[in-house]
């Protein structure tokens, strides 16, 4: 297993609350995406760390099968100055077991994804997960992008 201890961190983004039955995820997040990109919503961020893309999935009503909130945004190092229609998000220190996807995006994405669902073997703490596109995410057929699952110590 890949687990890590992940310390403390803030995201200022766009957000939308889904679940993933009847696909009903797949629509809102590709929307939320579509907003993301169409929106420039990376430029108007203050206080961003860096350039890397964060989409946060948090406060599960349930497990896998319960509403969630997916977030996309950017790390920051204040959540002072939120803008209007943005929201600001604490990710709590905690231990997360690391998946790569390798690809072309986003299908490698939605691919891990249906991974992880389908291993029943994970230990799971629905707290915080979230995936980092980072520099390599824009490498067409060879992108990459990093998948952090919050699991249980």
């Amino acid at each position: 297993m890949n687990n890590q201890t992940i310390q403390t961190f803030n995201v200022i983004g766009i957000s939308v609350r889904t679940i993933n039955e009847n696909g009903q995820s797949a629509k809102d997040i590709e929307s939320l995406w579509g907003k993301f990109w169409g929106e420039n919503i990376q430029k108007q961020i203050p206080n961003k760390i860096n350039d890397d893309i964060y989409a946060v999935y948090t406060d599960y009503e349930t497990d896998v099968n319960g509403p969630y909130t997916t977030v996309i945004g950017l790390a920051v190092n204040s959540l002072e100055n939120i803008p209007e229609g943005f929201v600001g998000i604490t990710i709590k220190k905690a231990v997360y077991q690391k998946f790569v996807s390798k690809g072309k995006m986003p299908e490698a994405i939605f691919n891990t994804w249906v991974e992880i669902w389908q291993n029943k073997n994970l230990n799971r703490a629905y707290k915080a997960d979230f995936t980092v596109h980072g520099k390599k995410y824009y490498d067409g057929d060879n992108a990459e992008v990093e998948t952090f699952l919050s699991v249980k110590e």
